[in-house]
C-alpha cells in the first residue's frame, strides 16, 4: 500500500505557473508514481487579492488529488500596505506579526483545521514557501511529519519571530540551492533539522521555434523578461535601466515582457508587454531572445533561469541576488550587474559579442544537465520522505 503525502501551498492549478506554486505542482505530479498525493490549497488564483476563483472544492489534476479551501477574507491592499510599511520601517512589535500574517493572507483557517483533523491520515506533509499563512500555521500542527520547501532568500521578512517555528520545527528541509541552505542555517541555527539540496528540473516541450514566435509577434532583436511584472521583482527599476540603455545606445533592440502586470508598463516603442502567455509561447520566446534578463533581488532558485540555460540562452541578472549571481558564476552562463551603468554596459557587451553569448549558453546547458534534473531532485526528496516516515515509526515503538 502506498504511503500518503500531503502537499500544502497557497495556490495550485494550470492557471498558476510561477514560483513555488509551479514547483509544488511539478513535484506533486512526479510523486504520484510513488505515493498517494493530496494537495491542500486555496480557491484563489490572484495572489494580490486572494479572491476565490475556483468553483470546485476537489478535483484531480494529472493524478493529484487537489482540495481547495475558501479564503476567509480577501486581502485589503491598503490595510496590508500600512502594516507592512510599519514593519519595513522597524516600527512593528513581534506581538503584531500575527496581524501582518493575517493581513497578507491567504487566510484559510479551514485548511489548518483540516490538517489538524486529518494529520494521522498522512505520512508526510510537504509545505511549500515559508512566507504564507498556511505554512506558518500548518507546520506547528504536524511538525513531526513536516518537510519544509522554504523558497527563502535574504529579505526583511526573515527577521520576523513568527517564522522561528517554521524553520526550527519541521522534521526536514528541502532547499533549492546551497546558498539558501547557508542563509537559513546562519539565521536560525537549525543544525538538527535534516536537510537536502533539491531544486527543480526543467520540462521542455518537444516543439520549440524561435522563428514561430518572432513571426507571431513581429519581433526581431530582443531580450526577454519572464515572470510577474511587479515592483517586488524589481521590474520598475528594469524599465528605468532599459530606457537608460536605449538613450545611450539607440538601436532596434527591444525588451519583451511575459507575465501578468501588477504594475504598469511604460509606454515605450521598444518595450513590448505580451501579458500572460502559454507555455509554448514562453519557450518559443526565450529560445529566440539574445538573452534573458532577471532584475529581481530576491530569488531562491529561479526556474526561468534554468529554462533559459536549457535552451542555451545566456542570462543577465541582478548581483544583489546571491542565488542568481551564484548561478552565473558556477555555470559561466551569464553576467550580473550592480547598477544602471553596469546594466547598460552589460547589454552592450552581450549584444556585440555573439560568440561569447553562444558559449555562455552552452555552459548554461551543461550546468542544468549536471545539477537540475528531475530524477535527481525526486530521488533526494524521496530520501527525506523516507527519513521522516522511519523517524516517526521509530518514535511510535
Amino acid at each position: 500500500m502506498k504511503k500518503k503525502i500531503c502537499c500544502v501551498v497557497q495556490r495550485y492549478g494550470m492557471e498558476v505557473n510561477g514560483g513555488a506554486e509551479l514547483h509544488c505542482r511539478q513535484i506533486s505530479e512526479r510523486l504520484v508514481s510513488y505515493y498517494d498525493v493530496d494537495v491542500l490549497t486555496t480557491k484563489a488564483i490572484d495572489y494580490m487579492t486572494w479572491k476565490d476563483e475556483y468553483d470546485k472544492s476537489e478535483e484531480f489534476l494529472n493524478g493529484v488529488h487537489v482540495k481547495r479551501f475558501s479564503v476567509e477574507q480577501e486581502r485589503d491592499i491598503q490595510q496590508f500596505n500600512q502594516i507592512n510599511d510599519r514593519f519595513m520601517r522597524g516600527n512593528m512589535e513581534a506581538s503584531e506579526e500575527k496581524n501582518w500574517m493575517d493581513a497578507q493572507g491567504p487566510m484559510v483557517p479551514k485548511l489548518i483545521d483540516y490538517i489538524r483533523k486529518h494529520k494521522n491520515d498522512y505520512d508526510v506533509f510537504l509545505f511549500f514557501t515559508y512566507l504564507y499563512y498556511q505554512t506558518a500555521n500548518g507546520i506547528p500542527v504536524v511538525k513531526e511529519k513536516a518537510i519544509l520547501v522554504p523558497d527563502a532568500h535574504d529579505e526583511p521578512f526573515l527577521r520576523m519571530q513568527i517564522f522561528n517555528k517554521v524553520f526550527k520545527e519541521p522534521k526536514a528541509i528541502f532547499f533549492n540551492t546551497d546558498d539558501e541552505r547557508v542563509l537559513v542555517r546562519r539565521k536560525y541555527h537549525n543544525w538538527k533539522v535534516r536537510c537536502r539540496i533539491g531544486g527543480a528540473g526543467v520540462d521542455l516541450p518537444e516543439d520549440i521555434s524561435a522563428k514561430r514566435f518572432k513571426e507571431k509577434y513581429h519581433l526581431d532583436e530582443y531580450i526577454i523578461y519572464v515572470g510577474r511584472i511587479d515592483a517586488g521583482k524589481n521590474c520598475d527599476q528594469l524599465f528605468r535601466d532599459f530606457i537608460a540603455y536605449k538613450n545611450k545606445y539607440p538601436g532596434n533592440l527591444k525588451l519583451v515582457l511575459m507575465g501578468k502586470n501588477v504594475i504598469s508598463v511604460p509606454e515605450h516603442p521598444d518595450i513590448v508587454a505580451l501579458g500572460f502567455v502559454d507555455e509554448q509561447d514562453k519557450f518559443d520566446g526565450i529560445s529566440g531572445a539574445r538573452f534573458l534578463v532577471l532584475p529581481s533581488k530576491f530569488e531562491s532558485l529561479s526556474i526561468v533561469v534554468l529554462e533559459a540555460f536549457s535552451l542555451k540562452i545566456p542570462v543577465l541578472v541582478n548581483s544583489a541576488c546571491e542565488v542568481l549571481k551564484s548561478h552565473c558564476i558556477k555555470s559561466q552562463g551569464g553576467l550580473y550587474y550592480e547598477n544602471t551603468e553596469e546594466f547598460c554596459e552589460a547589454i552592450h557587451y552581450m549584444i556585440n559579442n555573439e560568440g561569447l553569448c553562444r558559449k555562455m549558453g552552452e555552459y548554461g546547458k551543461i550546468y542544468v544537465n549536471r545539477y537540475y534534473q528531475w530524477n535527481v531532485v525526486i530521488r533526494k526528496l524521496r530520501y527525506l520522505i523516507g527519513y521522516v516516515i522511519k523517524s516517526n515509526q521509530s518514535e511510535e515503538k
